[in-house]
């Protein structure tokens, strides 16, 4: 599985952006996808995931009401839709897709195979 990451831009404060994850392959809907985000100087954390079959999505507690991840598999695609963005919320954003796609380790990148080259998402206050 390739994955591309596109979509990130700079945005004012309080402002939206909608990242894009095209993913090559004839497996995508089997796999769990994540978002991912690195900060300059900081360790990259996750944002949001959502399950093969869109049977759920889960959040980290920094993007919870903001954040909204979606996938449409007909066209290989995940979505982050991000909503009043935040200075904090500047990073590196990265997708990325987990074959295993178990609830429990959703958040923990190293149960993530595959990666897209990421984007960067600048937030100006």
């Amino acid at each position: 599985v390739q994955l591309q990451a596109f979509g990130g831009g700079l945005v004012q404060a309080g402002g939206s952006l909608r990242l894009s994850c095209a993913a090559s392959g004839r497996t995508f809907s089997s796999y769990a996808m994540g978002w991912f985000r690195q900060a300059p100087g900081k360790e990259r954390e996750f944002v949001a995931a959502i399950m093969y079959s869109s049977g759920g999505t889960y959040y980290a507690d920094s993007v919870k009401g903001r954040f909204t991840i979606s996938r449409d598999n007909a066209k290989n695609t995940v979505y982050l839709q991000m909503t009043s963005l935040k200075p904090e919320d500047m990073a590196v954003y990265y997708c990325a897709a987990d074959p295993t796609g178990h609830r429990a380790t959703i958040a923990l990148q190293r149960f993530y195979s595959y990666w897209g080259q990421g984007t960067q998402v600048t937030v100006s206050s």
